[in-house]
C-alpha cells in the first residue's frame, strides 16, 4: 500500500469519529502523535500499548481511559472501511503459503503500533488469516518498535531462531532492511511501494517484486 496515503486516511477517520465524543481534532491528532513517539522510544520496560496510553493520559488525564472502548469500537467497526484505500496483491498470499510449505516459521513483523484487532483486519485485507503466522506483532505484545534492532532480536527469539537464520522482508529501507541486516539477518527489499526516505543506495540488497521474492526463498 501507499503508506502515507493509508495513514492519512486512517488517521482522518479516527479523528473524525472521536470528535463526535467531544475530542478537539487538532489536540487529538497531536496527542496521538505523542503516543506514537512514545512507542518509537519504548525501551522494553512496558508494552507499546502502555507507552501509548501513558502518553495519551498525560494530556487528557486518567479519566480518558473510560474512552478506551470507543477507540476499540473504531477499530472493529470503522477501520475496516480503510481497506478501500489499500492495494491488494494475491502474490502475498502465495508467498506466505509457499514459505510455510517449505518449513519456514513465518512471522508478521509489522511495526507494532496497532492493536491486535486492527492488525488482524489488515491481515484479512491481504487475503490471509492470523493463523498463517507463528507470530504477529501488535502494540499489546511488543515492547520495542522499528527501527530499533531490539525489536528484530525479540521477533527472532520468539520464533525460536537466531538472527542469521532469518530473512526479513519489507519495503522500507530504514525500518525493515537496514536494522535487520545489521543483526545478521538476510533481507529482501520489496520495491513495489518502496520507502527509502534516507535515499540509500539499494543496489546491494536482494530486491524485487513478489515473484522475485518467491524465487529467493525457494
Amino acid at each position: 500500500m501507499d503508506q502515507d496515503y493509508f495513514l492519512k486516511t486512517y488517521m482522518g477517520k479516527l479523528v473524525a469519529e472521536m470528535t463526535t465524543y467531544g475530542y478537539e481534532p487538532k489536540k487529538l491528532m497531536q496527542t496521538i502523535m505523542l503516543g506514537i513517539e512514545a512507542m518509537l522510544r519504548n525501551n522494553g520496560e512496558r508494552s507499546n500499548e502502555a507507552a501509548f496510553w501513558d502518553a495519551f493520559t498525560s494530556v487528557y488525564g486518567e479519566e480518558a481511559m473510560r474512552d478506551y472502548p470507543k477507540f476499540e469500537a473504531f477499530y472493529e467497526n470503522t477501520f475496516p472501511t480503510v481497506q478501500n484505500e489499500c492495494g491488494y496483491d494475491p502474490m502475498a498470499n502465495e508467498v506466505i503459503k509457499s514459505a510455510k510449505e517449505r518449513g519456514y516459521r513465518v512471522a508478521l513483523a509489522t511495526n507494532p503500533m496497532f492493536p491486535a484487532v486492527a492488525t488482524k483486519e489488515r491481515i484479512r485485507w491481504a487475503g490471509l488469516d492470523i493463523e498463517d503466522f507463528a507470530l504477529v506483532t501488535t502494540y499489546e505484545n511488543c515492547t520495542f518498535s522499528k527501527p530499533n534492532p531490539a525489536y528484530y532480536l525479540d521477533v527472532a527469539r520468539r520464533v525460536g531462531a537466531e538472527p542469521a537464520d532469518c530473512i526479513m522482508v519489507g519495503n522500507d529501507v530504514d525500518d525493515d532492511i537496514i536494522p535487520a541486516e545489521a543483526l545478521g539477518m538476510q533481507t529482501f527489499l520489496l520495491t513495489r511501494d518502496l520507502i527509502n526516505k534516507g535515499g540509500h543506495d539499494i543496489s546491494r540488497f536482494h530486491r524485487g517484486n513478489f515473484v522475485d521474492l518467491l524465487s529467493f526463498i525457494l
